[in-house]
């Protein structure tokens, strides 16, 4: 069930029990351990764990504590351990200003140098970060365009960076501290991180959770941490679990891929994975590189999509649902029939259906496709953006002429469902308070806010 990426087996104190260790971390469920080294000889040592053991992975580079004596011939060290099979990242890397044991030049000179390796190598980073926040956001910021991937372990920076951070599409994990009592200030944090972007791990033989606090912490004890993450999350272990194991093999490959989910559910609503093609290229979707949502693998290629009779064999009775919802990682109109025969379906069987669209729909199909909705869509929900047709072009990368056939579209719509919404995702580039006045007194539509995440 669990992957904990973050445990640091090599430490003196599990010399004695190693095998109990192990034993008890399996029976609590995990799967996978990834172990980061901090200097040359511990990344040594964890390359001989995960020759022993198949289900422990590695992790090489030299912790901020141990950069004083830095220099390139370390580098060339790192890179060569970095070429084992079961070396999947590069880290604990990153920087510390709380403790004065490496001159902060030397950490950033070192810092940068592995990142710049693991580019390389094509491999993500595993980063410390303590009291170091501004220097670690302009570093990170620096290498936005490069595809590096990011794991800020054990997080304790503020929330306006852990958005930022998620924005860069990195993860975020959080240890056994998330369970003190005083860490209600770190819960808030935790509270709004997007389960998309979350890991799991113990930071073992650290930062032990309650009920074990004082006791050497050990990847059993993850177990604990997604409890809380599930509880914060007003979730179930269960999907903490998927999600985050899903995650692990996002960002190390470790464990596998799930099959294709054809719909999935979020809340105690259905969704349709409809379609992964799109007229529109927003800046901010990533159904091309990266289709996974909440531990559901939503890629599927034209030749991959289903039938309608898949889709409603597997709804069943849809008044198990709030709603059914057209969704997915695509624009649902380009099947426009599969949609209208689900939707007839759910219809007759009493349940209710919404459509998530881009409303460019007309324009799809070549036709108006609005009356066809009477009685088959409950809620059509538009993705607005924005109220200025040169920044939606922008931001969906269309011409400036699908903004005026959304609105059309939105207009119609209003002809033939109970309720049409309209949506912007809050950018900061965004005029909110204008778009919802065009929404709300020239359309007159719901205007609702979407956050990013």
């Amino acid at each position: 069930m669990f992957v904990d990426t973050h445990a640091h087996l090599f430490y003196e104190n599990f010399k004695d029990d190693f095998d109990d260790v192990i034993t008890r971390a399996k029976e609590n469920g995990v799967d996978f351990i990834l172990v980061p080294s901090t200097d040359i000889k511990t990344a040594e040592e964890t390359l001989k764990l995960s020759d022993k053991y198949d289900f422990i992975y590695a992790a090489v580079g030299i912790h901020p504590h141990d950069t004083k004596d830095w220099d390139d011939s370390l580098l060339t060290k790192i890179d060569h351990l970095a070429k084992h099979p079961k070396v999947v990242a590069i880290g604990e890397i990153g920087l510390d200003y709380y403790y004065d044991f490496s001159p902060k030049t030397q950490q950033i000179k070192a810092f940068r140098s592995q990142i710049e390796l693991a580019l390389k190598l094509n491999l993500p980073v595993i980063i410390h970060n303590r009291d170091s926040d501004e220097d670690m956001m302009e570093i990170i910021s620096s290498y936005c365009s490069t595809g590096l991937k990011v794991q800020f372990h054990c997080f304790n920076a503020s929330l306006s960076d852990a958005i930022e951070y998620m924005k860069m599409n990195h993860f975020i994990s959080f240890t056994g501290n998330i369970t003190f009592k005083k860490s209600d200030e770190l819960r808030n944090i935790l509270k709004h991180i997007d389960l998309n972007h979350l890991l799991l791990e113990t930071d073992s033989p650290f930062m032990t959770p309650v009920p074990y606090r004082g006791k050497r912490n050990e990847p059993a004890f993850v177990k604990l941490v997604a409890e809380k993450i599930a509880e914060v999350h007003n979730t179930s272990v269960e999907d903490i679990a998927k999600i985050t194991s899903l995650n692990a093999f996002r960002m190390f490959g470790i464990g596998s891929q799930p099959k294709v989910s054809f719909t999935y559910k979020l809340g105690n609503s259905l969704y349709i994975n409809v379609t992964n093609r799109c007229n529109a290229d927003c800046v901010f979707c990533r159904r091309k590189e990266d289709p996974f949502l909440r531990g559901y693998n939503l890629g599927m290629t034209k030749s991959e999509e289903p039938s309608a009779e898949v889709y409603i064999k597997e709804i069943g009775d849809p008044k198990k649902y709030d709603e059914i919802v057209f969704c997915g990682y695509g624009e649902p109109t380009i099947r426009w029939n599969v949609v209208k025969e689900v939707a007839k379906y759910v219809k007759e069987k009493g349940g209710k259906t919404r459509l998530n669209t881009n409303g460019h729909g007309n324009f799809i199909n070549h036709r108006d496709i609005t009356p066809e909705m009477k009685g088959l869509i409950d809620v059509v929900s538009i993705s607005f953006n924005s109220f200025n047709p040169k920044q939606y072009a922008e931001i969906m990368r269309v011409d400036e002429l699908h903004f005026y056939e959304m609105l059309d579209f939105a207009k119609k719509c209003k002809l033939f469902v109970e309720k049409v919404v309209m949506t912007v995702v809050d950018f900061d580039e965004i005029e909110i308070d204008k778009a919802k006045k065009v929404v709300e007194e020239e359309i007159g539509a719901e205007f609702r806010v979407r956050h990013y995440f």
